[in-house]
């Protein structure tokens, strides 16, 4: 009896580890000039769909002296959420087709799907400036 208590128990844990409440840390660069950034993605549809049309050249837009966005030319699935405080370096979905990488944190009542966060954002602002910039993403290698 004790065996089979010890076996259910390491399903369990393993399950936990390993099955669905575990999801290993994806990455995805960014490529600003000639500065790459680690992405740290998000675990939804979204992401998956947006990692499949991996590796894109986007010309993104300045916005409000705090973003850059692009419309992609494909539509992406959606979960969007009210997410009250923007961060910066975050990435996010608005609609679904507009991509948004934020270099300054702020307030907002939009709601965007989350796809994931700059790592290390500190020189993002500088990287982005205010002009129209070429970003590239590509997977982590």
């Amino acid at each position: 009896m004790k065996k089979i208590a010890v076996f259910i128990l390491a399903i369990l844990f393993t399950g936990v580890f390993w099955g669905t409440g575990f999801t290993q840390q994806n990455y995805m660069n960014i490529k600003v000039d000639n500065k790459i950034f680690k992405i740290v993605l998000e675990d939804n549809k979204t992401v998956k769909s947006l990692t499949q049309k991996l590796p894109l050249t986007l010309e993104m837009s300045d916005l409000n002296n705090n973003e850059k966005y692009c419309y992609l030319d494909f539509s992406l699935p959606t979960d969007s959420k009210s997410v009250k405080n923007i961060k910066k370096g975050d990435i996010m979905l608005f609609g679904n087709n507009c991509l948004v990488i934020f270099y300054k944190s702020f307030k907002t009542s939009y709601s965007y799907t989350k796809i994931g966060h700059i790592e290390n954002p500190a020189d993002i602002e500088t990287a982005l400036g205010r002009k129209d910039i070429k970003v590239v993403l590509t997977e982590n290698n």
